[in-house]
């Protein structure tokens, strides 16, 4: 069966990727921000996200996209048969970022994160990207490479290119 992560920074393209292999391969997609994240950008509370995490996980075929707390993303990387890294610059995802919540204020924006409706606040939201960059990227990569030792099948992908060619159609 096939289980699939995607775990990297925010705003580096994640959801969309997710999305698109999901809709390639006929697998059900999870998007972790729409279990994480309350519709005010609070935290879902503890209890509930845990439980819906162990649902998602425990189905036989899955594409999981996002970050969540880290235990979560180890019970993902635990069932996992194959993990997608999107592991950019830290200046990537600031200027994506940016670029999406220009397009969230003008309405264009596609999918917003977690299907809201209400634009993330932007300091909060560059503070998350930093701090993932400095704290949860090394052990993301630890993890992928621990796994990856393993057994399981480990993409790493380091420029914006490089995910637009994995997630093209055809």
């Amino acid at each position: 069966m096939e289980r699939s992560v995607i775990l990297g920074n925010t705003a580096g393209g994640k959801s969309t990727l997710a999305r698109r292999l999901a809709a390639t391969r006929n697998l059900p997609h999870v998007e972790i921000d729409a279990l994480y994240w309350q519709p005010d950008w609070s935290l879902a509370p503890a209890e509930d996200y845990q439980r819906a995490h162990a649902e998602a996980v425990a189905g036989a075929r899955w594409i999981i996209d996002g970050g969540g707390d880290l235990p979560s993303i180890e019970a993902r990387l635990d069932r996992a048969t194959e993990i997608i890294l999107i592991d950019l610059p830290l200046w990537v995802h600031y200027w994506r970022a940016a670029e999406r919540q220009f397009a969230w204020a003008t309405g264009t924006l596609d999918h917003p994160p977690a299907g809201g409706v209400d634009m993330p606040p932007t300091g909060r939201l560059f503070e998350i990207i930093w701090t993932v960059d400095q704290e949860w990227m090394p052990r993301l990569r630890r993890l992928c490479d621990l796994h990856e030792a393993k057994g399981c099948t480990v993409i790493r992908l380091t420029t914006p290119e490089a995910v637009d060619r994995f997630c093209a159609p055809g």
